[in-house]
């Protein structure tokens, strides 16, 4: 669930689709086609990782300058691409004051001793072996019970990461499994938005659409979880269950008790509880920097390079640690483990997700998005058509907008009538929206989910994108059903 908006605050009836009857597909396509070059010199030959600190975010601003260029020579004003713009960014406010909140949580959670005693915990409890699978259930159970893909990564999605480093295991394996427990909790879970949107965009109800659901995604899960345990028991580790050198590290640094899982298991409650995601996570980086004076002195002290604990060195190490990088002493192999990026460290990927709204704002205002979506509506001659058509239409979306709630809205809108022209029930729509939109949105690294996690969970959405099985075999498994006729539901009637 990409948590900068509300469902109540998505005028889902008055979502505008701008069409421009001057603009054809080939013009359409220019601005992606300058995108991808762009971004794949970036990548491939000037800068490689680096290319997320800056020349990305340059190459979505010039491809929303070709993008613009191709507007003015079909007649749009500047006005109207720049208002798509403005509601676009304004779209984003929240899950940018979310990612700067973030970035504050990591930090507190850190000096309080609560990511540090989750890894100390989490080491004995689990082996490589296990590992994968285990983090899948895990965060499925989280996200079914918060119904948010992103409170699942930026609470125990980050401490899962850290022990599977412990273990040996690459950092994007265990974020693809972190990744695809959380967007399966959050497809099947009620209070999720996305799970809300899509059946309310194509006229059918709640649960009929999350039962209808379970029908591609159980075996999509189910498939994973398999992948993951073949991974784990063929996959060559440390082989260390316990790594008494970092137990150890730990017990020095750190006042390790099970107390400190108070502060996560109230920021899980209060989102069960329908609080907002922005206020739970507010409410656990303040107690987590309580937590932090109560329980760990020393590393008060320690950061505020003071021998005497005060109300002032109190608050200037919790301070710093929500705001920029913390970090605290330890051997090159561990240094990950006890380092926070702060708010400071998010400024990156809020800047991302800024460049990538202008894209899809200027996109959307020039009607290249309606145009790619319909191109894709006309080559739906079948029903397997169709449904490959909508996940296309979700793909380019989440592409070119940048913006997992368009790559619903849009196809939603467009295709609804050709699902009815062809008796099939609404669900079918609702089902593939969420198979093709929802859960793909984090693997492109400029759409604000992609940016999201990659931020949070310190992982570059290539590192992790291919071990995220359930997120890209979802649109797969949709497509075997709609080729094999296996529960296409039929209007009654028909």
């Amino acid at each position: 669930m990409q948590e900068n908006k509300n469902l109540s605050e998505i005028e889902i009836q008055d979502q505008k689709i701008i069409e421009n009857k001057e603009l054809n597909l080939w013009e359409a396509l220019i601005p992606i086609v300058a995108l991808i070059i762009m971004l794949a010199y970036n990548v491939l030959v000037a800068f490689g990782d680096y290319s997320i600190e800056g020349p990305n975010q340059v190459a979505l601003i010039l491809a929303a300058a070709v993008a613009a260029i191709v507007g003015f020579f079909n007649k749009v004003p500047f006005k109207t691409m720049m208002k798509e713009v403005e509601e676009n960014i304004r779209s984003t406010t929240s899950g940018i004051i979310i990612l700067l909140m973030v970035g504050a949580l990591t930090g507190t959670w850190l000096i309080s001793g609560i990511i540090p005693t989750m890894i100390y915990y989490g080491m004995q409890i689990l082996n490589p072996t296990i590992f994968l699978a285990a983090t899948v259930v895990i965060c499925s159970i989280i996200s079914i019970a918060t119904g948010s893909s992103w409170t699942t990564s930026a609470t125990v999605g980050i401490a899962l990461v850290g022990i599977g480093e412990t273990l040996g295991i690459p950092m994007g394996m265990s974020a693809g499994a972190v990744l695809s427990g959380a967007y399966f909790g959050d497809k099947m879970s009620p209070m999720s938005d996305t799970t809300n949107l899509a059946p309310a965009m194509v006229g059918s109800d709640l649960f009929t659409h999350i039962k209808y659901m379970a029908l591609t995604t159980v075996p999509t899960i189910i498939v994973t979880l398999i992948v993951f345990m073949i991974i784990g028991f063929t996959m060559d580790t440390t082989g260390k269950t316990v790594d008494s050198e970092l137990m150890t590290l730990l017990e020095s640094k750190f006042n390790i008790t099970p107390m400190v899982f108070i502060v996560p298991i109230i920021v899980i409650i209060l989102i069960i509880k329908k609080v907002q995601p922005l206020i739970a996570l507010l409410i656990g980086t303040l107690l987590g920097g309580v937590f932090a004076v109560i329980f760990q002195p020393e590393i008060i002290k320690t950061l505020a390079g003071t021998s005497e604990l005060t109300f002032k060195t109190s608050y200037q190490a919790v301070m710093n640690a929500m705001t920029v990088e913390t970090k605290l002493d330890a051997p090159e192999a561990y240094e990950k483990l006890f380092k926070a990026k702060g708010m400071a460290g998010m400024l990156n990927t809020v800047w991302l997700v800024i460049c990538a709204m202008v894209f899809g704002g200027v996109m959307d205002g020039i009607g290249a998005l309606s145009r790619i979506t319909k191109s894709l509506l006309k080559l739906a001659k079948s029903t397997f058509g169709l449904f490959a058509s909508t996940v296309a239409s979700c793909l380019a979306l989440n592409v070119t907008a940048s913006d997992q709630y368009l790559a619903i809205v849009v196809p939603g809108k467009m295709f609804k009538d050709a699902y009815d022209e062809k008796g099939l029930a609404p669900e079918n729509l609702s089902r593939t929206l969420e198979d093709a939109g929802t859960v793909t949105s984090v693997l492109v690294p400029w759409n604000t989910c992609g940016a999201y996690q990659s931020g949070v969970l310190g992982v570059g959405v290539g590192e992790y994108a291919i071990y995220a099985i359930f997120n890209w075999l979802s649109p797969f498994t949709t497509l075997l059903f709609a080729a094999f006729n296996i529960k296409i539901k039929q209007l009654r009637g028909k």
